[in-house]
């Protein structure tokens, strides 16, 4: 295990600590994610949590939760969510995210927005003064509108490069769609820019998670930190 997956691993153990039996767990996407629902799973096995069910955000996630024996739900059967422990991308001092490196966004962020507690976490490395200092901003577009919102985003300032898979061909989203990633540098208006894409004909959903996050729990060299939301 390498020392930054050594601190993504710390930071779920933390993040699990807030689990409680009988709730409904939203299961986030990704490395980080990850290393939390093999915890839950484990602590579920040892009896320490009980009748809990979770939700998805991406496929792969459904498949790593399903072989560790984690009862999966769908929002037809349960429309609220207690709490999601996911990563993310980037950080910033008010708890504002991108998030999107995996590609889940769109799933990601319907999974955020019906959640009562949203817990993310991250090693250090993801902490920046300001969102776009270290990662671009993912946009997820249909096919068909790909080149025209790659003009879109360039007039917004933002180079543009067509996320690719392993194989050099096009990367799709669980829901068949291509990602963008926008990158724009620090952003000095984040709301406003996604704002701008939220409105845009042709984009599916962007990487901004803005004031949607309660506590953040980072791992460092010096330990576990949490930031948590004002008020």
């Amino acid at each position: 295990m390498t020392t930054q997956d050594a601190l993504k691993k710390q930071a779920a153990e933390k993040a699990v600590e807030y689990l409680e039996s009988g709730m409904v767990v939203g299961l986030g996407s990704g490395s980080t994610a990850t290393f939390a629902i093999h915890a839950i799973a484990r602590l579920m096995k040892e009896g320490k949590l009980k009748d809990i069910v979770g939700i998805p955000s991406s496929t792969p996630t459904e498949e790593v939760a399903r072989s560790l024996g984690i009862p999966l739900v769908g929002f037809e059967e349960q429309a609220v969510i207690d709490v999601t422990i996911d990563g993310a991308d980037e950080v910033d001092p008010d708890l504002n995210l991108i998030k999107g490196g995996g590609g889940a966004l769109l799933r990601e962020k319907v999974v955020a927005q019906a959640t009562k507690k949203n817990i993310i976490i991250v090693d250090e490395s993801k902490i920046s003064d300001k969102l776009g200092t270290i990662f671009a901003l993912p946009v997820e577009v249909v096919p068909f509108a790909t080149a025209a919102e790659t003009r879109y985003l360039e007039s917004l300032g933002a180079k543009v490069t067509v996320r690719q898979n392993q194989l050099g061909k096009a990367f799709k989203t669980d829901n068949h769609n291509r990602i963008l990633d926008a990158d724009f540098g620090p952003m000095d208006d984040a709301v406003k820019i996604g704002a701008a894409l939220s409105q845009r004909a042709g984009v599916v959903e962007h990487g901004l998670f803005l004031g949607t996050t309660a506590l953040v729990i980072v791992a460092g060299a010096d330990g576990i930190r949490e930031m948590k939301a004002a008020g």
